[in-house]
């Protein structure tokens, strides 16, 4: 693990008093923090040798947090990247998560899922190519099964309703049992447990 005192959260996000609240926060915990109102001010800013990660807005003004993250994929060794939004939208959280994203946050988010997401950032190095935890459970119905690989592949509830034949609310019903099984409290957390069990991994 890096010690805070060694690394930098570059947090990226329009909002001056999100950033300002996010920089008393971390400073608070021993993180150095340099923050960014831009994507491309963050892409013009002086390099940090520092080990660290991103902690990406979202939505921006000017380029998406989306679009600055497949910017960084061309660096060599991109530094990794939590993302945090408003919203809990499901394709892109799916689309930032294939591209390696380590997490994605729900605004407004409590420290501990803060604080866990960026421990889990900082110990990613061999995490995408973890094998998958076993002890997941592997008794899924059909119906579930397919539910979960809707939901893998980006769909919005009402694309995998129509998909299946089923109602909108039997799908929202069978998302929730599967956050259970899996016990995910985020939609990355079940992106990132249940991707081997979907046999559509988000690492391609």
């Amino acid at each position: 693990m890096i010690e805070h005192q060694n690394a930098v959260i570059h947090v990226i996000d329009d909002d001056a008093e999100m950033r300002t609240a996010l920089k008393r926060l971390l400073h608070g915990a021993g993180y150095n923090v340099r923050d960014y109102a831009s994507a491309g001010e963050y892409l013009v800013s002086e390099p940090d040798a520092r080990a660290g990660c991103l902690l990406l807005d979202l939505e921006l003004g000017g380029p998406s947090g989306l679009e600055l993250q497949q910017a960084l994929l061309r660096r060599p060794q991109p530094l990794p990247v939590v993302f945090m939004s408003a919203y809990g939208d499901v394709p892109r959280t799916v689309k930032a998560m294939k591209a390696g994203a380590v997490d994605f946050l729900v605004k407004p988010f409590d420290r501990h899922a803060l604080f866990d997401a960026l421990d889990a950032a900082f110990g990613s190095a061999g995490r995408q190519a973890a094998a998958p935890d076993t002890k997941l459970p592997v008794d899924l119905g059909e119906r579930e099964q397919a539910v979960l690989r809707g939901v893998v592949a980006g769909l919005r509830n009402k694309q995998i309703a129509a998909q299946l034949g089923l109602s909108e609310r039997t799908i929202k019903s069978c998302r929730a049992g599967l956050m259970r099984k899996f016990e995910a409290t985020s939609l990355a957390e079940l992106l990132r447990r249940a991707e081997w069990l979907a046999n559509a991994p988000l690492m391609q």
